[in-house]
């Protein structure tokens, strides 16, 4: 039996360490079962469970001791199992229901934003002959990142505080921030270095409390970097954990509608093909959701506004398999064309903080008053940073800031040997990610439930409950010896405090295309080749296998830029 034992001395207070190695098959095995025992809902039966296979290799492949990948490939296979549940609901009954889980694939979608090729290059070949700008029409970046001053405001940094740090966020918009801690942001720095210096500077002038309270107020991002057990004695924290992880909920004071079954097409038998999805979001985790529906066979309209920043680069990645549109919320006439489309939707998907869109009629209530007009109901997907309630649940929040209130940086920082509470980023959007894939797993289980018996649904997906899932006891991190055996296998490249998590992610990747040159070429089992009229692209897989090739999830159109589509004229397949 798989035993954890309390690690303070070694990755910080309120840490826990395996006993033995367990084979990351067999560990993500053993995360599933301890995911589905605790996840309302989630099928009971045994049978469902066997139908999951593991495989791939023993050991891990990421850096630094936090198992994302077998709690990745746990999560994946209970998308998998719904999946077969929502075809079982449509087809009737199999003789045979598979679902298979590589967890080498599981590892390499941690890094699925970085993971592609267009057109042949990479993103690093793109940027490096100049042609990233090239891509795209519009600059949804609008300079957030232009000087290293704007791009180092996003870090972890010692305060005044002993031991203490604090992880800053500019939020694509880095001036407030820098503000804040006493900086003119037009201040002249030739190198990310001086920048990163400068600004550790001025934050070391503060205490972890003061910056707290003058980012709260502000409406800034920003978190104290936690210990597993400071983070466990927040009141936040606490609030927190009172939610199961996969958070969805019949809503029962909703006006009643009956089941609505799992729509059956008559060429693409994907278990989602023929369910409408609408997604509000930005950044990574609420796209993770849309793309991965879509892999499953839904239809997916995304809603981006232009004259709101957003990464760039993401969109070769998280774009795959959906249409795009542009929405500007304060404009009437593109309110009524987003409303129009959400009449017809089966989910939507939105990543602001609870209440920023409820003024312009579309929060939960709003949306389930629309789906008892209708007469069927709707599952409505939220995601953000700190949960559903709780003193910081309307604050805005990144990654990068569930990673430091979970203890996610301090634990990272620890097993590079920083015992003065350094804290590092984990050099993978483990947060980011996974809560994407909570958000899928919850919209999956609502439309299968609303098949079985009616009535709409509520998932909400939470960046630091996801962050925080791993440093459970019940899950583990992996011994110091085996941290290092990664390293030297793969012989990552530097990783410090000040780097940005796309800036990580390409250590990585170059630690893996060390071990495996041909993770692109056409022989790979992990990739996949589309082609759209943006370019020809290189994309991992999906993780998901079903039985065979006509109900596994697989993308059938290849990326498209924000806002590609006209809104006016956009209308569901």
């Amino acid at each position: 039996m798989h035993q954890t034992v309390p690690s303070a001395e070694i990755y910080g207070p309120g840490s826990f360490m395996d006993r033995e190695f367990l084979a990351i098959p067999d560990d993500a095995r053993r995360i599933f079962k301890l995911l589905a025992q605790t996840t309302p809902g989630f099928t009971a039966d045994p049978d469902l469970s066997d139908q999951v296979t593991f495989e791939g290799g023993a050991e891990p492949i990421v850096p630094g001791p936090i198992k994302a990948p077998p709690f990745a490939a746990a999560l994946h296979a209970m998308c998998g199992i719904v999946a077969n549940e929502l075809l079982d609901e449509r087809d009737g009954k199999w003789p045979e229901r598979r679902v298979v889980i590589n967890i080498d694939h599981a590892a390499f979608w941690l890094g699925t934003i970085g993971f592609v090729k267009w057109n042949g290059m990479s993103l690093t070949e793109i940027a490096n002959e100049g042609k990233l700008g090239d891509l795209y029409k519009t600059d949804f970046e609008k300079g957030a990142f232009a000087t290293p001053l704007r791009m180092r405001v996003t870090g972890n940094y010692p305060t005044k505080d002993p031991n203490i740090w604090y992880q800053l966020h500019g939020s694509l918009n880095a001036d407030p921030v820098l503000q804040v801690i006493g900086i003119d942001p037009e201040t002249p720095c030739q190198t990310s270095k001086d920048a990163y210096e400068l600004i550790s500077k001025h934050v070391q002038q503060f205490t972890a409390d003061e910056l707290e309270m003058k980012n709260i107020k502000l409406g800034l991002c920003g978190n104290t970097c936690y210990t597993p057990e400071g983070w466990r004695a927040t009141q936040m924290g606490k609030q927190l954990s009172r939610h199961p992880l996969i958070n969805y909920k019949f809503q029962a004071h909703a006006m009643p509608t009956p089941p609505t079954p799992i729509p059956n097409t008559s060429t693409d038998k994907r278990p989602l093909a023929g369910v409408k999805v609408i997604e509000l979001v930005r950044v990574i985790a609420g796209p993770v959701v849309g793309t991965t529906l879509a892999a499953f066979g839904a239809d997916v309209i995304r809603v981006n506004c232009s004259r709101l920043p957003d990464f760039n680069s993401l969109q070769l990645t998280l774009n795959a398999g959906v249409r795009t549109i542009d929405i500007d919320l304060t404009r009437e006439d593109d309110l009524a064309v987003l409303s129009g489309l959400i009449n017809d939707a089966d989910v939507f998907v939105q990543g602001y903080r609870p209440g920023a869109i409820s003024s312009k009629g579309l929060s939960i209530s709003n949306l389930l008053e629309m789906a008892g007009r209708r007469n069927k109901g709707i599952i409505y997907v939220e995601e953000n940073c700190y949960g559903p309630d709780g003193p910081f649940s309307s604050r805005p929040g990144w990654q990068q800031t569930g990673d430091a209130a979970s203890g996610c940086s301090h634990v990272t920082g620890r097993s590079m040997g920083h015992t003065d509470g350094t804290s590092v980023l984990p050099s993978l959007p483990i947060p980011d990610m996974m809560t994407g894939l909570i958000g899928t797993l919850g919209a999956m289980m609502g439309l299968r439930d609303r098949a079985r018996k009616g009535g709409s649904y509520h998932v909400f997906a939470s960046l630091a409950a996801a962050a925080a899932y791993p440093l459970s006891p019940e899950v583990g991190l992996y011994s110091p010896e085996m941290v290092q055996k990664v390293d030297e296998k793969f012989q990552w490249g530097p990783m410090d405090s000040s780097m940005f998590v796309l800036e990580l992610l390409q250590v990585v990747l170059d630690g893996w295309n060390k071990v495996w040159p041909d993770l692109y070429s056409p022989e790979s089992q992990f990739t996949t080749k589309l082609r759209g009229e943006w370019g020809t692209f290189d994309l991992l897989k999906p993780v998901v296998k079903l039985a065979n090739d006509k109900v596994s999830p697989e993308w059938i159109t290849a990326p498209v830029p924000h806002c590609y589509f006209d809104a006016k004229t956009t209308s569901w397949l």
